[in-house]
Parts: structure tokens; C-alpha cells; sequence
């Protein structure tokens, strides 16, 4: 029978409860920004993950071409298997289309239909209630203080997979 190995921690055991409790916050604030987000937008019969599908591409230089699978991936962040769910429901609500890629015909992009941008503009309004309420304690400094610090966590956490989407499939 083998022993059962130790408990990793960081050489600083300060420093390794500091990041257990960060990281068990951005777990449980992730939680209750799903939950929350998606009671915020319900009423549109949407979703947290689609509002994020809708958002990246509804942002002005990408509405009228729209995005391929790969560069929602990239955006987003997330896995081809969770983006083609999501699109596949938005697309069969009506709210985005998949059209051949100008410069490359074998290619789709993703982009709102005139459906599709309604609805994002009428959503905007609970979004932006669920923003304020969400971030009533903080002022403008202290928002984009946690927005930098965010990204820069960001950045850290990515580069522990850089390279491993190196074999991702073609667009569809």
C-alpha cells in the first residue's frame, strides 16, 4: 500500500492561504454572477453565456462580418464544445445567423441578425441595472483597479496553458 503523499502548499504558508482564499472568492463571485447574471436576463430567455456569445459580437467593428468559431474561442475564452452549444441555441432562437467568411468560403463567422440586435439592445438596460446594483460599493477608481487586477490575473492564468490550443481543429 502506498503512503498517501503530503498536502502541496507554497514555501510561504501565508502566501498559499492568501491565494486558497482568492481563488475560493473568484469561484464563489463567478457562481453568483452566473446565477445573478442570468435572473438579470431572463426575462429575454437568456443566459449568462449567451449574453457573453451576444456581447463579443455585438461590439461595433465585429456586428457586420461577425466572428469565426476559433477567434470567439480566443475572446472568450472558453471550449469549442461549450461555444458550439450556445451558438447552436442563439441560432435557433434567431439571434445570430452563420454566414461564409468573405475571405475564406469554406469558413462560417457568427453574427446578430436584425433579430438578434434588438434583443441585445433591449437587454443592455437589465445589464446595466445589473452593474449597478452589483457594483453600488465601489466608485470609478476602485472599478477599474479590480479591472486591471483581474486582467493581469488573467494573464498569469493563461500563460499556464499557453500552447496547449496549438492543436485546436480548423474552423467549421
Amino acid at each position: 500500500m502506498r503512503p498517501k503523499p503530503e498536502p502541496r502548499t507554497a514555501a510561504d504558508p501565508g502566501r498559499f492561504d492568501v491565494a486558497n482564499r482568492l481563488f475560493f472568492r473568484l469561484y464563489q463571485g463567478s457562481n453568483l454572477m452566473h446565477k445573478n447574471g442570468t435572473r438579470a436576463v431572463s426575462g429575454f430567455g437568456s443566459t449568462t453565456q449567451q449574453w457573453a456569445v451576444l456581447g463579443a459580437l455585438a461590439r461595433p467593428r465585429v456586428r457586420k462580418d461577425g466572428m469565426n468559431v476559433k477567434e470567439l474561442i480566443g475572446f472568450l475564452m472558453v471550449s469549442r464544445q461549450n461555444l458550439a452549444a450556445v451558438l447552436d441555441r442563439l441560432e435557433g432562437r434567431g439571434w445570430i445567423e452563420k454566414v461564409k467568411d468573405a475571405a475564406d468560403g469554406r469558413s462560417r463567422r457568427s453574427r446578430l441578425t436584425p433579430k438578434g440586435i434588438v434583443v441585445w439592445d433591449s437587454m443592455l438596460v437589465a445589464i446595466g441595472d445589473f452593474y449597478e446594483a452589483a457594483l453600488k460599493d465601489f466608485t470609478a477608481d476602485e472599478q477599474l483597479m479590480l479591472y486591471r487586477l483581474l486582467d493581469r490575473l488573467k494573464d498569469g492564468l493563461s500563460a499556464l496553458t499557453a500552447g496547449e490550443d496549438e492543436g485546436a481543429q480548423p474552423d467549421d
